[in-house]
């Protein structure tokens, strides 16, 4: 193993690197991911997801619990996520287990949306069918209304999920496709990182 990837001992560090450096580089959305989940009989969807929280905990992302993915990660609460920056010539993959996240962190998280959004949140029945686009911008009419100048609060079926990584594989491109890639693995039991370095 090189030098150069033994610095890297702990996946969250090179992640919260990686993700500074997107952030300079990106035009738009550094923290937009690829989010795959499953159905309780396995069938995958994959969707592009806005990451809201990044710590030793796991990454944060919120939904409509009534939502597609929202169901099929209450069904089945195991996912994967895909970071891809094109301007940085990098990806990472991150595998593990989904835990909703406290009733605390999602109302904080919800009150800092702009207003607009929050009522977008209650208007939106996230997945379902819609006669038409008129049918959500009279339900937005409608709850503009119902609150006023007043607080929006956050909706009982609006909350956020934490993937707790048991995965990282961290991806850089190289000349004639020999791309680095070096993975981070561990399960429930254990508390250190393995640290492996894959064929391209």
């Amino acid at each position: 193993m090189s030098e150069k990837t033994a610095k890297f001992i702990e996946p969250f560090d090179r992640l919260n690197e990686w993700l500074k450096e997107a952030e300079a580089s990106e035009p738009n959305d550094p923290t937009a991911v690829a989010l795959a989940t499953a159905t309780k009989s396995g069938l995958p969807s994959v969707r592009m997801v806005l990451m809201k929280g990044c710590d030793e905990r796991g990454l944060v992302f919120y939904t409509n619990l009534d939502s597609r993915k929202g169901q099929e990660l209450i069904a089945n609460m195991n996912a994967a996520m895909l970071f891809h920056w094109k301007s940085l010539r990098r990806q990472v993959r991150i595998e593990g287990p989904i835990e909703r996240v406290s009733d605390e962190e999602a109302d904080a998280y919800f009150a800092s949306r702009p207003r607009a959004s929050r009522i977008g949140a209650w208007a939106s029945k996230q997945s379902r069918e819609m006669a038409g686009r008129f049918e959500f911008e009279a339900a937005i009419a409608q709850y503009t209304a119902k609150f006023g100048a007043g607080e929006v609060p956050r909706p009982e079926n609006w909350s956020g999920f934490r993937l707790v990584p048991q995965y990282f594989e961290f991806w850089r491109d190289r000349k004639f496709r020999l791309h680095e890639r070096v993975t981070f693995s561990r399960n429930e039991a254990e508390e250190q990182w393995k640290l492996a370095e894959l064929y391209p």
